[in-house]
């Protein structure tokens, strides 16, 4: 479970070096984090150790990630935020 401080450092993490991939994790974090199951949620905070230019180009389509549950994670994100 997240507490109050986790969830804090994981709203830190969400802040990047890309204004591309704030415009995606602020919200997300904020609107849906917390209608993710634990597991999901885990699945998230893991999503945000990866690198900038990855995770850039997976959620912008320029290149498939090979982890299946990132992958879910990306879809999902992409679902509810609109950018």
């Amino acid at each position: 479970m997240f507490d109050k401080k986790r969830y804090g450092r994981l709203k830190w993490a969400c802040r990047r070096g890309m204004l591309e991939l704030d415009v995606l994790f602020i919200p997300f974090a904020e609107s849906g984090f917390n209608e993710l199951s634990e597991s999901q949620q885990e699945v998230f905070e893991r999503l945000l150790t990866c690198d900038d230019p990855d995770l850039y180009a997976w959620f912008m389509g320029h290149q498939d990630c090979e982890n299946q549950e990132f992958n879910q994670m990306i879809q999902h994100i992409l679902s509810r935020v609109k950018v």
